[in-house]
């Protein structure tokens, strides 16, 4: 971003996502409006401006988002959406994800050419209102790893999101995933997480591991690894407060791989508790783990 007192090109809007749609188990279907489809997506998320910040062309915010269409009845589309987010790392080619989540309840209604508008507290329709929240959900955690809590604006804007698809009125297949009583693995529940204040460790230690931790490795490796090590605590200690903390799980879904190859290289010390620590938060991905000590 520009920095006061240097000369800035013209700002540029906060992301660069790419759109896939996966229709293999509708083969039936009108496939152009897919193709329709794909393009309103990327042209909302793209051409929008989501905040009142200054992004250079090459800062825009690299994401993806896949559709997987399960069925689609009366206009209504039941898909499964897949999203992830990176960011690059300082004085690296290597680009860390932020975001690998899924939401297995993106479910809109959509007819060819609808246009795809937004408006901040009002609700529209469904798919608007999803794709806004996984904006400002992108730009939130791409905040929290460059700022201490810098992501908090974007996910107030979230959770007012929240707020208002709860109270609109939708089919009750759109509800899912909005609402607090369906699941604690959801849209609500995620930024409930990273809003609430028994969290700000977990949010805390989010910004060290970027900054102080990754962004520090192309200077020193070692210094960079221990600084990830020292915080690892904080995640068992959410874990452990609360066993169905859905925040927590983002993080390992995206962070599984890449906590495995840093700690491969580790210090015996730092394997050892890291090992423990991760296998016993998140024991379905002990496999990947174990790449730890191998």
């Amino acid at each position: 971003m520009c920095v006061l007192g240097i000369a800035c090109p013209t700002p540029a809007q906060e992301l660069n996502c790419t759109v896939s749609i996966n229709t293999e188990k509708v083969e039936g279907s009108n496939k152009q409006v897919f193709a329709t489809l794909k393009t309103s997506i990327e042209e909302y998320m793209n051409h929008n401006r989501w905040t009142n910040m200054a992004y250079a062309e090459q800062e825009k915010i690299e994401c993806s988002m896949l559709l997987i269409v399960n069925s689609v009845a009366d206009n209504i589309y039941s898909c499964e959406m897949t999203l992830q987010s990176r960011r690059p790392v300082y004085g690296t080619t290597y680009t860390t994800p932020l975001i690998n989540f899924v939401d297995p309840n993106f479910t809109f209604a959509y007819q060819e050419y609808d246009r795809l508008d937004y408006q901040q507290s009002q609700f529209t329709t469904n798919l608007t209102a999803m794709l806004a929240y996984y904006c400002y959900l992108i730009i939130g955690h791409d905040q929290d790893s460059f700022q201490r809590l810098g992501g908090t604006p974007y996910f107030r804007i979230c959770e007012d999101i929240v707020n208002t698809c709860q109270s609109a009125g939708m089919e009750t297949a759109e509800q899912k995933g909005w609402q607090a009583f369906n699941s604690n693995r959801n849209r609500y529940a995620l930024i409930n997480n990273l809003l609430d204040e028994a969290f700000r460790k977990y949010r805390n230690y989010y910004y060290e591991y970027h900054r102080l931790g990754l962004d520090e490795m192309a200077g020193n490796v070692a210094n960079g690894r221990a600084r990830i090590a020292e915080g690892m605590p904080v995640l068992k200690e959410a874990y452990r407060s609360r066993p169905a903390t859905y925040v927590i799980n983002t993080f390992l879904d995206a962070k599984a791989d890449e906590l495995a190859d840093i700690f491969s290289h580790g210090t015996d010390k730092e394997k050892k508790t890291v090992y423990e620590i991760l296998t016993d938060i998140d024991p379905t991905r002990q496999a990947t783990y174990d790449r730890i000590n191998q």
